[in-house]
């Protein structure tokens, strides 16, 4: 696992012009988080970044009306979709009448052909989308029980009352990928960021795992980068 630290001032200019140089003109399969972090990389990624890539939603909570702003599609389609849009976007339907069966489905879109990247944020809990504490690296798409921690967080977004469950892209797809990029900003996760990178590999702290990842870059800047 290689670590990036960037100056907090000029980590999200130099993040999106690494994002927009893997992009490249092909295209690529990429699955994205939402949420405060990558805001900023997508905000400054050029019009036409990813006409010709297929991108796959992270995660998705439950109990929230289609449109919703706390909703992660919505999320998505604001911060870089409508004003970046894909060749192709795909997110679990989490109002399927069979949650499991439209697990089933979205699990198996994104491995026929796999990831070529995971653009993932940190969870103050050490999560990974929402692969919540004690998720382990065997665990496909699935509908998740969200942690009071994760609920919380939800609140920021205007979901009042928060969800209390949401449908994860697993582990198990995520460590597939030929690429994980983890962004990590800010002071508040400098000391879950230094369990990831040098604690103990523990399912406690699902981001852990991707020490064992073959291909994994962590982004961070220098408030978040703090401890380590």
């Amino acid at each position: 696992m290689r670590v990036e630290v960037l100056p907090a001032d000029s980590w999200a200019e130099a993040v999106a012009d690494a994002f927009n140089d893997r992009l490249g003109t092909s295209g690529l399969r990429i699955c994205l988080a939402t949420g405060a972090t990558p805001i900023p990389v997508y905000g400054r990624l050029p019009a036409n970044a990813l006409a010709m890539s297929t991108v796959f939603l992270l995660d998705e909570f439950g109990e929230l009306a289609i449109g919703h702003p706390g909703r992660c599609e919505t999320m998505l389609r604001t911060a870089l979709l409508d004003r970046v849009p894909a060749a192709e976007f795909h997110f679990p339907d989490v109002d399927a009448l069979d949650l499991e069966a439209e697990c089933g489905r979205y699990r198996d879109l994104i491995s026929d052909g796999g990831l070529d990247l995971a653009v993932l944020g940190l969870g103050t809990n050490g999560h990974l989308g929402l692969n919540e504490p004690g998720s382990t690296a065997d665990q496909a798409t699935r509908v998740v029980e969200l942690t009071e921690e994760t609920r919380e967080g939800a609140r920021k977004y205007g979901a009042d009352p928060p969800p209390t469950w949401g449908v994860a892209v697993g582990l198990a797809e995520i460590f597939a990928a030929r690429e994980v990029w983890l962004l990590v900003t800010g002071s508040a996760k400098a000391d879950v960021l230094a369990q990831v990178v040098s604690g103990p590999l523990t399912d406690q702290i699902p981001a852990t795992v991707l020490r064992t990842h073959p291909n994994a870059v962590i982004w961070a800047d220098g408030n978040a980068a703090s401890l380590l």
